[in-house]
């Protein structure tokens, strides 16, 4: 049993200042180099307190896209039938789950991605996070599950934000990834919904999501594996959909791609998606990405790089896309929360290897740049995008 401390969100703030709290880890980040989790504790600890020290003792230079344990995760539980209620933060660590848990036996479950961004001043940041509650509210209906509403999963996201602050990088040297879950946890032995769900954010700091960091990647048009299929769940962020794909992604990078591009399961003539996240394609003033017809995930990244782009006068179409309009492009990139704006360097189907323009000067760069800029608050938001955490 996990005995937790709950925090109400209007009172974390005096928590987190309070000058009885002591930090609770000044680990390096060497500390978690081959990191195995540890259990939650047992017992209520107090809240981090940063003593004047901003941030926690890590090496930002070498920040990667991997898993750093922050201090503290935030944990809801709901029983079917009811609603969510009073969330509460736990120490980062293990939860125990019933070995007939819905999400174990069944794969009912659904994750979400958003980044919270440090401003020069030291304000906090998060990005369109009602758009993830929306999204995961879409996809728990789907997957027939009782979730958060919007304000308490926004709520929730501030609160582990505020929770581990120490762990926002630097301006400039990535930001802290938040990854909310939300989980049949009950116990089912027959096919049917959980009895019970929980939902779960845990953070984990990160700056590049490619090996190849800023530098364009290089994709393999996929054929042989579909990554979903008409009437299924392509565009619900399910756990189910990641798993499969990771046979075909792990066969390119061996063959030294950077990813996967997948083409329609019923003609495998269109484009859907990479791996885990949507691609574009532009030529000239003209823009174009598969539209989001129930095979693709509709991408926040992806939404807002499409209004961006819209607002600075490129045509934007999102419609089929097909292979020969890949092969006919001037450029490419994908878009995502953990990759940003990527440009793609080049593109292998059947064989075939064609190049593309990327760097300086390009239309990626130039919505990367902007998207970037307003996330981080160095560009004025004038649609109501970014949420301060006060």
């Amino acid at each position: 049993m996990m005995i937790q401390r709950t925090v109400c969100f209007s009172s974390l703030r005096k928590l987190l200042h309070h000058p009885a709290c002591v930090s609770s880890s000044s680990s390096k980040i060497g500390a978690y180099n081959g990191y195995a989790s540890q259990p939650s504790s047992s017992l209520p600890l107090p809240l981090p307190s940063y003593n004047g020290e901003e941030y926690a003792n890590v090496d930002w230079d070498s920040l990667g896209f991997g898993l750093m344990p922050t201090d503290y995760m935030y944990i809801n539980k709901c029983s079917a039938g009811q609603n969510f209620r009073n969330g509460q933060l736990s120490r980062y660590g293990h939860i125990e789950l019933s070995p007939s848990a819905g999400v174990l036996n069944y794969g009912q479950g659904l994750f979400e991605g958003t980044k919270a961004y440090r401003k020069e001043n030291g304000k906090l940041l998060l990005f369109r996070p009602e758009q993830n509650a929306i999204r995961m509210k879409n996809g728990a209906e789907r997957m027939c599950m009782i979730s958060p509403s919007i304000d308490q999963f926004v709520d929730a996201l501030k609160e582990t934000v505020l929770a581990n602050k120490r762990w926002v990088p630097p301006p400039g040297k990535g930001s802290l990834y938040l990854r909310p879950l939300l989980l049949g946890t009950g116990p089912v032995l027959g096919l049917a919904p959980s009895p019970e769900y929980t939902f779960l954010i845990y953070a984990s700091p990160v700056r590049n999501y490619f090996k190849e960091g800023s530098a364009p990647i290089n994709l393999y048009v996929e054929e042989d594996y579909d990554r979903a299929s008409r009437r299924g769940t392509g565009s619900v962020k399910t756990i189910s959909n990641y798993a499969p794909v990771l046979m075909a992604q792990i066969r390119a990078k061996s063959r030294g791609f950077s990813d996967v591009l997948y083409l329609d399961s019923a003609t495998k003539k269109n484009l859907e998606e990479v791996s885990s996240c949507n691609i574009f394609i532009a030529k000239d003033k003209y823009i174009l990405t598969p539209a989001t017809n129930g095979t693709i995930l509709a991408g926040i990244t992806r939404k807002s790089v499409i209004e961006i782009a819209r607002d600075h006068d490129y045509q934007v179409e999102e419609r089929g896309v097909t292979v020969d309009e890949l092969i006919e492009a001037d450029e490419v990139f994908c878009t995502g929360t953990a990759v940003g704006v990527a440009p793609v360097g080049s593109v292998t189907y059947r064989d075939k290897r064609v190049e593309y323009i990327s760097g300086s000067g390009t239309i990626c760069q130039e919505l990367n740049s902007t998207l970037l800029g307003i996330q981080t608050g160095i560009i004025e938001d004038k649609n109501g995008w970014v949420t301060e955490i006060n």
